[in-house]
Parts: C-alpha cells; structure tokens; sequence
C-alpha cells in the first residue's frame, strides 16, 4: 500500500489540489455506471430497450445532484475527503437525487418506459456505494502517501484517547515532516480499551505504561489531555524517567493561537511538574487592605519582590512605591510594568535597608499604610562564609525597616521568611528567625497585624535550583545535586506571590503564616524530569550537603503549632516575640564584631537572640 501510494503521490496531489473537480467527477461517473450496472443486471431491462431512458436518466440524475450539491456547499466549500461533514452532506444530496430519479421512472415506467424502477433503485444504491468507496479509497491513498517516514521519527505513546489524542495522532500521521510516530495510546477509561485511532491501539492505562513502552521501543510520552491533573502528570513523568521516555505535553486551549498544531508539543513546564494543584485566593479581601492605600516594597527588583508588585498594582493601591539598593533591578520592574524605563517616576525608590537613617527619611517622606518586606540576602551557603552580611540585611535591615514603620504608624506589615527559619542549622536561618521575631515584637508592641510568611524554595528565582540545572543544561554540564535523598519544598513566583499577598489578608499579629507547597519533592527527581524533557542523556554529579544545609526542611519548628484556620493552602503558628525580642532590642550598633564571633562559632541559638538597634530610638 505504502509502495502503490508513492507511486500515485503525483496524482494524488493533482487530484487534491482540484478540490472541486474531483468529487464532482467521481459523482458523475458514479451516477452512470451505477445505473448502467442496474440496467444491464435488472430482469426484463437491457441496454438496447432502455437505451434513451437510460440516458435521461442518467442526466437527470448527473444535473440535479450536481446542481444540489452545488446549492448546499458539497462542492463549493474544500471538504475534507471522506470526513464525517462530507459524508453526510453527499448522503443528503444522494438521497435527493435518488428519491428524485426514482420517482421520476415510476412516473415514466407507468406510461410505457421500459425502463423499471427497481432498476433506478439498484442503480441509485451502486451509486452510493461507489461514491463512498472511491472518496474513502482515495483517502487512504492520501495519508498513506503523507506519512511521516518511520525510521526517522521518535516512537511516541500517547496518553489520552479523547478529542486532543485523537486530534493529534492524525496530525502525526498526515504530516511527512513530523518528528513522531504514533505507536501506541493509553487511556485510563476502561471503554476505550482497544480502540484504534488510524491504527494506533489503545493498549492499556497508564499502570501499563511501563510494559507498553517495552513492547512498542517508545521513546517519548505525549501526554495529550486537555489540563491534565497535577496528580496524573507527575506520575507518568516520575515513571517516564525511570524508563528512559522523553515526556512532552500539548498546551491548554486557552494558550492555543488558532488549531492544535505539531508545533504546539512541548516539555510540560517545571511548574506542572511538581503535581500540585492551583492556588486559589480570596481577591475581595485582598482588595479590602490593598486598594486604595499606598503601599511600600523593600527589595522590589527581586524575583519576589518584582512579581509582588506588579501583581500588588492590579489591586488599586492610591500609591505604589518599589524600593531597592539595586537600580538595573528598578530599571527592569519599570520596563516590565509600564514599558518603558526611564526611571523618573516616584514610584522607584533606591535605597539600602541597612542604612537606618534613610529608611526612617524615607517613611517619613512617603507615609506607607501597608508594607512588604522582601529585600534579604538568601543564599545559604555564601552568608556561611559571609555571615555578619546576613546579620546586617536580613535582621538589622529588617529592624530598621520594622523600627521606620512603627514610626510612622503603619496598618499592616508583612515580612517574607523562609523554611530554613524553623529549627535553623544555616546563618540565613537564622537571621530569618530572628527577623520573625522581630516582627512578632513590633506586632505585640502596636497591636497591629504584623505579620511574616514563610514558604521554601521558589522556582525560577534568581540563583534557585531550576535556572541552575536549567544553566548547566544548556552548558551541556552535568547537573550537580547534593545528595540523592535531599528534598524541597518548592513554590512557583506567582503561587507564592499569591498566598504571600492573602496571608497579609488573613495574618493575625505576630503570627507567622506558613504557605502549602504540597509534599517536598527530591532534587535528583527534578533534575531527571528536566533531564528527560530537555536533554536526555545529562549526567548527575553528587556534591555533598553544605556546610548548614539540611537534608530535609520543616516547615513549622519542634516548638511550634500549626492550624490552618482562614485558608486551606494556609497555617497560622505564633511567633515567640516575648524575651528573646527584648534581647534582640538591647544590643546596640557596636554589637556586629560580637555578632559575627557568634556566626563564627556556629552559635545560632545566641545569634537568634541577638541583633542589632536600640529599641523603638531612631538613632
């Protein structure tokens, strides 16, 4: 078949490039040779006595179908050959014809013609038959001639026998440049069992993934469900790279610009990769203390901070104001935000957190109602060799922000923390637990909701894990993971952005409120979904845990207590901001020496107890 439709491909696509021509044509003849046929085998009829009544029938016939077919688009619109809308506008058109010609002969049989009716009967059924077997013929020929040749495809398994798998089997199929060939479908609804789309079987569900990928030597999974369940993907992919399958996905209807295409298949993304489900958030009590009020971001131009803002800005505040020491980082928020950038707006503020004075200028100047507090230094293992720098931003700088609020009377402050906050064994976490506990003291001293929030790694973050292995991918290096059996909780930007902005909704003063990121997920796991994905056959090197990395976070501390109690995705746990806050009060500015002796020391339990200032003084 493969041979015979290669040989009739110059054909083919004369035929297919006259798209009215062809049906027509085939109609015609279909009309006379089936009548012809039916006349020749109909008892007491043959061509010689039927001769002129054969003839106008049969032009009758040609005429009024042609002309009906026509009238209602058979021929006038580019159907495609033997689809399910071709085939039903020639069965009505057909049958037009036909109830036309047969009642026509009756009429005429009954004054004499010889010329019977049961003949125009047969002769209309040959016709139909005739019409459908040429039109499916001659597609098969088609997409015979049109597929893509097999030993230079990948061999793709697809999961999903519904509309996109059927969509997109045919697509690989009818297209001589594709780069996969459908060799088997699986589905997990039982009544599809055995179904064949073009000749590919659905052999199974996606337990069988395994023994089907050994039997049909798949090299890629194509996971063509319309949003697939977080659940669903993170499975197959998890099994895709322990046999070795390249896992890719189509996009969601609403991405598509126009119809599905072979250049829509795609790696899923990271985010779809860490199975979770969507976070939701509650937009009318986020509007409720956001819109309206002028609002403040320390630390604006960070992955956190930049997401924050302009997400913080479709809620309406009356003023916004973006705050960094790192003026390309403001450069690129007010592209991204306005598109343009030439940093002469109010909202851009360029200032370091570390310089107590200018922040309590600052807050003077611009009065904030509502705070967000992002700015820190966040890389675990360089505060290790540098952690008197950690103690200056992520506590003293923290204070002076939280001591400049206080000052000024603002309504509501949210502090970004992290996971390493809770039982730390890092100097990050511990500059972040004392940061909470300074947030939890200013909140016990002004009643208001003070508040921080503590989540674990977020994707795509400038320096985090993924544009690492991302990084070293593209390098073609092997990507370095610490330990086979680490794990981390993992955020994208927006899902964390999104619960950060809730939490400052929900937050009762001094809590710290600890976001859902699901179960953590193994870094090596990661890495071989990006592996798979992106570029199969990259190494993992194992480098070794560092100095102050756990193998395992926490979320909530050994001393801790969670419930979540307005939001599901959401835990509240009380802060202690009681002794160890008043401590953290009553070092002053020449205590740094001392402080970094204790970071050297490795005495976190002291340095959680200890910062910098002078209590609610401004100097």
């Amino acid at each position: 078949m493969t041979l015979l439709a290669s040989m009739l491909r110059p054909v083919l696509a004369w035929v297919y490039g006259r798209p009215r021509a062809f049906p027509i044509a085939v109609d015609v003849v279909a009309w006379v040779v089936g009548l012809v046929i039916a006349a020749v085998l109909s008892p007491g009829s043959s061509i010689e006595s039927a001769g002129l009544a054969l003839s106008l029938t049969a032009l009758l016939a040609v005429v009024f179908h042609g002309g009906l077919g026509y009238l209602l688009g058979l021929y006038r619109r580019r159907w495609r050959v033997s689809s399910f809308d071709e085939v039903a506008m020639l069965g009505i058109v057909w049958l037009g014809t036909a109830l036309l010609v047969i009642a026509v002969t009756f009429v005429s049989h009954r004054a004499g013609s010889p010329l019977p009716t049961s003949a125009v009967v047969t002769g209309a059924l040959v016709t139909v038959v005739g019409q459908g077997f040429v039109r499916a013929v001659w597609r098969r020929f088609w997409e015979q001639s049109h597929r893509p040749a097999s030993e230079e495809c990948h061999r793709t398994i697809v999961f999903g026998a519904g509309e996109m798998g059927t969509y997109i089997i045919r697509a690989m199929l009818l297209d001589t440049a594709s780069e996969y060939l459908p060799v088997a479908l699986l589905d997990d609804q039982l009544g599809l069992r055995n179904r064949r789309i073009d000749g590919v079987r659905v052999m199974g569900g996606r337990d069988d993934l395994r023994r089907v990928a050994a039997q049909t030597r798949g090299e890629v999974l194509l996971i063509a469900v319309h949003q697939p369940p977080p659940q669903l993907l993170k499975e197959l992919t998890t099994v895709a790279a322990e046999i070795g399958l390249r896992v890719l996905v189509l996009p969601n209807t609403s991405e598509l610009v126009g119809r599905l295409t072979l250049a829509d298949i795609r790696p899923p993304t990271v985010e779809a990769l860490l199975g979770r489900d969507p976070v939701e958030i509650d937009l009318a009590a986020v509007a409720g203390y956001v819109t309206g009020r002028r609002v403040l971001v320390t630390g604006a131009g960070g992955s956190i901070g930049s997401e924050l803002s302009q997400q913080i800005r479709d809620f309406g505040p009356s003023e916004l104001y973006l705050l960094d020491r790192d003026e390309t980082a403001l450069h690129s928020l007010q592209l991204a935000m306005e598109g343009r950038a030439l940093l002469d707006s109010d909202m851009l503020v360029v200032a370091d957190i570390r310089d107590r004075e200018r922040m309590f200028e600052l807050f003077e100047r611009l009065r904030p109602e509502v705070v967000f507090h992002t700015a820190a230094l966040k890389h675990l293992t360089l505060l290790e060799h540098h952690p008197t720098e950690g103690m200056k931003t992520n506590t003293v700088g923290t204070k002076n922000v939280l001591d400049a609020a206080r000052s000024v009377g603002v309504d509501r402050f949210v502090n970004i923390s992290t996971d390493k906050a809770a039982d730390p064994t890092s100097v990050l976490g511990a500059t972040k637990q004392a940061a909470e506990r300074l947030t939890a003291a200013a909140a016990r001293d002004t009643g208001r909701p003070y508040v921080s929030v503590r989540f674990g790694n977020v994707l795509g973050s400038r320096g985090s894990v993924l544009p690492t292995f991302l990084g070293q991918i593209e390098q073609g290096e092997p990507i370095t993971v610490t330990h086979p059996e680490v794990t981390r909780y993992f955020m994208t930007i927006p899902e964390a952005v999104r619960l950060v902005v809730q939490a400052g909704a929900i937050g009762d003063p001094g809590e710290v409120l600890i976001l859902d990121m699901g179960a953590p997920v193994k870094i090596v796991d990661l890495a071989n979904q990006l592996i798979n994905s992106l570029a199969p056959g990259t190494k993992i090197e194992f480098t070794g845990l560092r100095q102050g990395e756990k193998l395992h976070e926490v979320l909530i501390s050994e001393q801790e207590v969670g419930n979540a109690k307005r939001h599901p995705r959401i835990t509240h746990t009380v802060c202690d901001g009681g002794p160890a806050a008043e401590a953290l009060a009553a070092i002053g500015p020449d205590a740094v020496a001392e402080v970094r002796r204790l970071l050297d020391a490795a005495d976190l339990a002291t340095v959680i107890e200890l910062s910098v200032g002078h209590g609610n003084d401004r100097h």
